[in-house]
């Protein structure tokens, strides 16, 4: 059984937690972090990360706290940095402040920022480190998997009906899931800064690539949606076969045009390139594999951009490129109550099996009726 103390520091903890949400899907490269500054069981301040290059979590919460956060209990959702960034360290404005203790949910792992629990207890200052740990892991997923991995978090998400088909034979994927279904998806695209799609995806569908109405089911910490803001728009298209004329070049719901960046395959026509740039795009040239164009180098075009997580959204042979290089984190897949037959599958052009053996197996993370549909949200197993 919990105790007295270990209760009331978890709601601390889990108001951090809760706080971080606000800013979901605009802090990138950064993990989102809240903090709240305690005394004597009063909430004295609060605070999360806006957006990269402004004040941090802590610095907010003890800015609001002002003189009374001498003495008290700062709660973290991650470590406070301890170096010179954007913004100074966390660490010196804790001890500047003269806090007693802190809580944090969860380690920092960026090698830069890390080490500022050391600090804190060399100056005195009790921490505490762990409680709520996977919470807090589970919030900032991206940015854990992008430090352990050294590449930017890929999430796979489709729609496809109980026989396995995402689309017919000539590319019709609209709508396979139901709008509850299609909502949250909505959210996976406020989440991650880019929504990678394939030319053929663009070709058969013409999507905009846009937030509109999201649910944000898929992060139960979150109590207020946090400002919505459109993805980075990214096409692998090998021969620039993306129209000028695409929907993903408009302006989104609120007016605004997000980035659209085109990955092209070296030796792409340079008439289409020189259209793409006109109607908006930045393309960039990346060398082939094969007949398409270098995933790896596309990875590290998304690392240079700034993009530590992506959302790739289709089609099928991307699909099944990515999830064989062992380059997908995590899946959501929407199943619906259709049957199609003939069609596409989610997977194209892979390796053949030929032994059920062999299947890659995934772990079970979700499993939610979304209305008619089956949301599930799975990672790959190391097995």
């Amino acid at each position: 059984m919990a105790s007295k103390t270990q209760e009331v520091d978890e709601r601390f903890l889990r108001r951090a937690l809760q706080l971080a949400e606000r800013a979901r899907g605009h802090t990138y490269p950064n993990p989102i972090v809240g903090a709240v500054a305690v005394k004597n069981g009063r909430i004295l301040g609060e605070g999360y990360h806006p957006r990269p290059g402004e004040a941090h979590a802590e610095v907010l919460a003890l800015q609001q706290a002002g003189e009374e956060a001498r003495g008290s209990t700062v709660y973290v959702s991650l470590e406070p940095c301890d170096h010179f960034g954007r913004t100074p360290p966390c660490s010196l404005a804790l001890i500047a402040a003269g806090v007693a203790r802190v809580e944090v949910a969860a380690r920092e792992e960026n090698p830069l920022a890390r080490g500022g629990m050391a600090r804190l207890r060399a100056a005195g200052i009790e921490v505490a480190v762990g409680l709520l740990e996977k919470e807090a892991r589970e919030q900032n997923e991206v940015f854990f998997t992008v430090q352990k991995t050294g590449r930017p978090f890929v999430l796979l998400k489709a729609a496809l009906t109980l026989d396995g088909k995402v689309a017919t034979p000539s590319g019709d994927a609209r709508f396979v899931s139901s709008p509850a279904s299609r909502r949250v998806a909505q959210a996976y695209r406020q989440w991650l800064p880019a929504v990678v799609v394939g030319v053929g995806t663009v070709l058969a569908d013409d999507p905009a690539l846009t937030v509109r109405d999201p649910d944000f089911r898929p992060f139960p910490l979150m109590l207020e949606p946090p400002p919505l803001r459109d993805p980075v728009k990214v096409v692998l298209d090998t021969a620039a076969r993306t129209p000028p004329t695409a929907r993903l070049f408009q302006p989104g719901p609120r007016g605004e045009t997000a980035r659209c960046l085109i990955l092209v395959g070296q030796g792409a026509p340079k008439e289409r390139i020189l259209a793409l740039e006109r109607a908006g795009a930045r393309v960039v040239e990346l060398p082939r594999e094969g007949s398409k164009v270098s995933l790896e180098a596309a990875l590290r075009v998304f690392q240079e951009e700034g993009l530590d997580g992506v959302l790739l959204e289709g089609g099928p042979r991307l699909a099944s490129a990515f999830l064989e290089r062992g380059w997908v984190d995590k899946l959501a897949l929407f199943l619906a109550p259709k049957l199609l037959g003939e069609g596409r599958s989610l997977l194209e052009g892979g390796k053949v099996l030929e032994h059920m053996a062999e299947a890659k197996r995934l772990s079970l993370a979700r499993r939610e009726e979304l209305g008619e549909d089956l949301w599930l949200e799975a990672y790959p197993t190391t097995e």
